[in-house]
């Protein structure tokens, strides 16, 4: 699921040395707050719009035991990238996570809790997708630790279910919602729209019932189609109309705000106080360490910022990892200082009410003289507010948030 103002452009970044000598070294006198992401790789089917790394299983032909041992192999051979900082959050994603049992859940959280330093207020969340769980298992998993649930929804309406080939009914995403909130008080709702036959009425009732719900939180997607989808090969014919498209987004945020939700990211609304942290933490180009197959990480040191990626297939990752000599990270690269604007700033952007100028110096140990150039570059086309202790998009820089972000590649 994407927002369909997610940057699309690639970025190349060459392999250095970690020894970095330039003249605008970087120093990072603080480091940022660091979160931990568990990617769960498997599916019960795959959906045709998802571009995430995720496989069809039967969930009875996973071997959790090897599995478990794979993560824990990964994280033993990252621990010296993040020794003794605290964990702000841990997000499981996939994937659907709720195709795991209970018991390995719990095993991952016990995991994680033994490895590291995890805040006694930590932000956990878990994703379940409806179909895959019921009351016992959801309450399985709240014992083990999860405070926060992460619902798969997508639409109420079954007939945009199957088109969208997900593999639970209205009934299941009712129930599943009712438990959670039965459970914990942080729930968050997935939902997507412009989704094939779905007219502005369609997707009225499924806003009405999302309100109804009054949960804490709401992600909400434009469906796009992305490359290498089955629906990028056989494209839906009945796509609703651009115009369509965009009077349902204006519908979002009046609707929302009829329930005290407000925007605060590209994608996100929340109460009060129920920002995700996880994601939070991720739009302010704080650190997070990715475990699991082809997980990210992004990793700060006083003097350099690395990113990692992971093999993505999991069975290749699980062989891998388990030989404990780090085969299982396929890419490992430092941020170049010219890179670290637009990895900043395509982060930061997306948050509704911007971020202070400051955290550029504090995330990056650079100077914004930097990047004295392309801000000038985006005041003159409007889309960056020329405020002097915010960067912060405009009304335009919003709507055209891709434009935007584009100003800082290098």
């Amino acid at each position: 699921m994407h927002s369909n103002f997610m940057i699309t452009i690639p970025i190349k970044i060459e392999k250095k040395n970690n020894n970095i000598n330039s003249d605008n070294d970087i120093f990072i006198k603080t480091l940022p707050p660091l979160s931990i992401y568990v990617h769960i790789p498997w599916c019960v089917s795959k959906c045709p719009y998802c571009d995430f790394n995720s496989h069809s299983k039967d969930p009875s032909n996973i071997d959790e035991t090897i599995f478990l041992e794979s993560l824990r192999c990964d994280l033993e051979q990252s621990l010296a990238l993040i020794w003794n900082r605290s964990i702000i959050s841990v997000f499981i994603g996939g994937g659907t996570p709720s195709i795991l049992s209970v018991k390995t859940i719990d095993k991952i959280l016990e995991m994680l809790r033994t490895y590291l330093k995890i805040l006694p207020n930590a932000e956990l969340t878990m994703e379940v997708n409806p179909g895959t769980v019921d009351s016992l298992k959801m309450k399985g998993f709240k014992e083990s630790g999860i405070n926060r649930f992460s619902i798969g929804v997508q639409s109420f309406d079954n007939n945009n279910l199957k088109k969208i080939g997900r593999i639970h009914d209205r009934q299941d995403a009712l129930n599943s919602i009712s438990c959670a909130q039965n459970l914990v008080e942080n729930v968050n709702i997935d939902i997507m729209f412009s989704l094939p036959g779905q007219t502005i009425d369609n997707f009225v009732n499924d806003l009405n019932l999302v309100k109804s719900f009054n949960t804490k939180h709401l992600s909400i997607y434009h469906l796009t189609i992305e490359p290498n989808t089955f629906f990028s090969k056989k494209l839906p014919i009945d796509l609703p109309a651009e115009d369509t498209s965009s009077d349902m987004e204006d519908l979002i945020e009046s609707e929302l705000g009829e329930i005290g939700m407000k925007r605060y990211e590209i994608s996100a609304y929340s109460k009060d106080r129920f920002k995700s942290i996880h994601n939070v933490n991720y739009w302010t180009f704080g650190d997070y360490l990715g475990i699991g197959p082809g997980a990210h990480s992004k990793i700060s040191f006083h003097n350099k910022i690395i990113r990692q990626k992971r093999i993505y297939n999991p069975s290749l990752w699980m062989n891998k990892a388990m030989k404990m000599n780090n085969s299982h990270i396929i890419d490992s690269i430092y941020i170049s200082n010219e890179e670290l604007p637009f990895e900043f700033m395509l982060n930061v952007l997306r948050l509704k009410d911007g971020v202070s100028k400051q955290l550029f110096k504090f995330r990056t140990g650079l100077s914004v003289d930097i990047m004295k150039e392309k801000l000038n570059i985006a005041y003159e086309r409007k889309l960056l507010s020329k405020n002097s202790e915010k960067f912060i998009a405009t009304p335009l820089g919003w709507k055209f948030l891709n434009d935007l972000q584009a100003i800082f590649i290098r």
